[in-house]
């Protein structure tokens, strides 16, 4: 399936000069959306997992239904503030300006083995984040896997040793 005809790219959002790459058109096509969490599973069977972390907030839609196929566990990192109980909490920039992902305390134990998924890969601030609190509460980050990769902006050299998957490539 070619997922880049599904993607719509929205100019100017949130802001002038970004290039928006919208995914809401692949969650909105059952077959589109069947196929991008398929592909997710062909690629986690190869690595041991024992959660799935989805980021805050689309990567939510891609995280749930790979952890409902897989019958994992899915944990979230959510924007700063959004989170109840004890949370570390991790700082980051973005393309477009700078922000802070939370996590609670108990949502990874020490040695589990973390997915971290997300629509997009941009500069790689946010799922580098992510691995940060994943480090904070003794995790281990297995394997990165993202809808898309904005292959220009090098996110993946922010993301250390581990696997990154992503399904397309601009």
């Amino acid at each position: 399936m070619d997922l880049k005809k599904l993607i719509r790219n929205i100019p100017d959002f949130p802001k002038p000069g970004i290039q928006f790459k919208d995914i809401e058109s692949i969650v909105e096509n059952p077959e589109a959306f069947t196929y991008v969490t398929d592909q997710f599973t062909t690629v986690l069977e190869s690595h041991k997992v024992d959660k799935i972390l989805a980021l805050d907030a689309r990567g939510f839609l891609f995280g749930a239904a790979l952890a409902y196929q897989q019958k994992l566990p899915l944990v979230m990192a959510r924007k700063k503030g959004k989170l109840a109980g004890q949370c570390v909490s991790e700082s980051y920039a973005l393309e477009y300006g700078d922000s802070e992902v939370e996590l609670q305390k108990t949502a990874v134990s020490a040695g589990d083995r973390i997915l971290i998924i997300d629509d997009l890969l941009a500069t790689g601030g946010t799922a580098k984040a992510a691995a940060g609190l994943v480090n904070k509460v003794g995790g281990v980050v297995a394997l990165f896997a993202f809808v898309i990769e904005l292959d220009g902006l090098n996110g993946r050299c922010q993301l250390g040793d581990a696997e990154v998957f992503s399904l397309v490539h601009f």
